[in-house]
C-alpha cells in the first residue's frame, strides 16, 4: 500500500505531504517494512549469502 493517495483524517491533506504529526507518523510507519528497518529484498539477499557461507565452511571443514 502506498500513502500517495491517502488523505489524513486530521488535516485533510495528502499523507505523503506530511503536514501534521499524524501524517508524518503514518508516512514513516508505511515506508518502513521488514525486519529492523531492512527491506524484504535485502533480508532475502542476506539469507542467501549466509547459506552460501555456511555451505563453503561445511565444504572446507570436510564434513
Amino acid at each position: 500500500m502506498s500513502c500517495e493517495h491517502l488523505v489524513c483524517a486530521q488535516c485533510a491533506h495528502p499523507v505523503i505531504e506530511g503536514r501534521c504529526p499524524l501524517c508524518r507518523a503514518n508516512r514513516e510507519r508505511m515506508h518502513h517494512h521488514g525486519f529492523a528497518g531492512l527491506s524484504p529484498a535485502l533480508i532475502a539477499v542476506l539469507l542467501i549469502v549466509a547459506l552460501f557461507v555456511t555451505l563453503v565452511l561445511k565444504h572446507l571443514s570436510g564434513l
